[in-house]
């Protein structure tokens, strides 16, 4: 039997994304809206497809019913028949009277559907990255060095890993130390300008993960969270082994090494602007990786002149299923499904949600605008940033976010 047919899958999905507010007001981060037609959890289920992995849970709590209507409708791909699912597991307090406090105690909530599962190992995931990875090479080098625990890594510059939980391994990528966010993180071996940061993926044996769980659950104080509180004590007394993401290997997955935590505006808004290099770094086009998602029943997008014949233009942008440019100029921009843009309007790198009107002359610049927004004519938002702040979000980056349903006619 394959490995992964003994693996079931966590993917940790009820987080509260505060730092994407206002996207996350009425949704939870895993399902906001990336590249135009995806959700941001597309891209670990899409690995969990590729993988062969057939058994997966999608833990739930904050917000989920935008979630919950995604998978349902882009997601009941498996067949329950022969054991296969993706299912949604909202919180349930099986165990005591709180929600998920942690990632840890959101596993450990769900021990009865683990138990049951019958299972060999569990396949850990954060349902809010962007990034490829063929999830079956992961599980391979863990049964093959025989861990109790194998966690996914990817370089990051020292510079910045203060904002990651960081290992600190020897040269047989065993880890001696796991450090969440600290202000003095250990370097890679034989690369003094890198730290591993730990990609929020994991892979136990299921029998030790609900030992630890269980150990740790009858103390008098249970933490709650793997990267803060259970590995950092696992490590030394136990075989913990870190997988190196991104390294040139042969396989289906493209080596790109891409991957991104888009948990604030500034790094959301950056993630998509990367799809608009002129070389990607991360490959969307590739086809027998895809990423799968939910596709509206759309007309084809159009780019049509005005009434007065003003042909407008679409230069280095992402359209999808239902748009309509009017003789106007789209810049490195994004557009989701069913958005108009009317004539003599001139949108510069921004991200457009699904259902956005653009009225006659209006100007957009590093603008997010959420679902169902309509822009009056002549309104320009991006070049008054002060006069922006008054009104919407503004990200550190300068970027202004325009809430769901933002209603223009009754501003002060």
């Amino acid at each position: 039997m394959e490995i992964a047919e003994k693996t079931i899958t966590v993917v940790l999905a009820g987080g509260t994304g505060a730092r994407l507010h206002p996207l996350t007001t009425d949704r939870a981060k895993p399902a906001v809206p990336f590249g135009g037609i995806f959700r941001i959890i597309d891209f670990t289920l899409s690995n969990c497809l590729h993988s062969g992995l057939r058994q997966v849970l999608v833990l739930t709590q904050y917000k989920s019913h935008s979630l919950q209507k995604h998978l349902r409708d882009g997601w009941s791909i498996f067949n329950p028949e022969i054991g296969e699912y993706i299912t949604t597991v909202p919180a349930q307090m099986r165990i005591g009277e709180g929600w998920y406090a942690g990632t840890a105690d959101a596993i450990s909530q769900n021990r009865y559907l683990l138990e049951r599962s019958r299972a060999k190992y569990v396949l850990v995931l954060a349902g809010d990255h962007i990034y490829r990875m063929d999830y079956a090479r992961l599980l391979g080098e863990h049964v093959q060095r025989k861990s109790d625990v194998t966690i996914a890594c990817v370089p990051v510059p020292l510079s910045e890993a203060q904002s990651f939980g960081v290992v600190e391994v020897d040269d047989d990528l065993l880890v001696r130390k796991f450090i969440e966010k600290t202000e003095n993180p250990p370097s890679m071996p034989g690369d003094p300008s890198h730290a591993l940061a730990s990609m929020g993926i994991y892979v136990f044996g299921l029998s030790f993960l609900l030992e630890i769980l269980a150990q740790d659950y009858h103390t008098n104080a249970p933490r709650h969270d793997f990267g803060r509180h259970i590995l950092p004590d696992i490590v030394g007394a136990h075989a913990v082994g870190a997988y190196r993401f991104g390294v040139v290997e042969e396989g289906r997955v493209a080596p790109d090494g891409y991957w991104r935590d888009v948990g604030t505006l500034d790094a959301y808004y950056e993630a998509n602007m990367d799809l608009l290099k002129p070389i990607p770094p991360i490959n969307l086009y590739q086809k027998d990786w895809p990423i799968r998602t939910y596709h509206g029943q759309y007309p084809p997008a159009r780019n049509v002149p005005s009434a007065l014949g003003e042909p407008g233009s679409v230069t280095n942008a992402l359209l999808a299923g239902g748009d309509v440019v009017i003789g106007a100029e789209i810049i490195h921009s994004i557009l989701s499904p069913d958005v108009w843009v009317d004539s003599g309007a001139v949108l510069e790198d921004s991200i457009l949600f699904e259902g956005v009107r653009v009225g006659a002359e209006a100007r957009l610049r590093r603008c997010i605008i959420d679902k169902e927004v309509q822009i009056p004519p002549k309104e320009t938002i991006g070049w008054d940033l002060e006069r922006d702040r008054r009104r919407f979000t503004l990200s550190e980056g300068g970027v202004i976010v325009v809430p769901k349903g933002y209603r223009f006619d009754f501003e002060a």
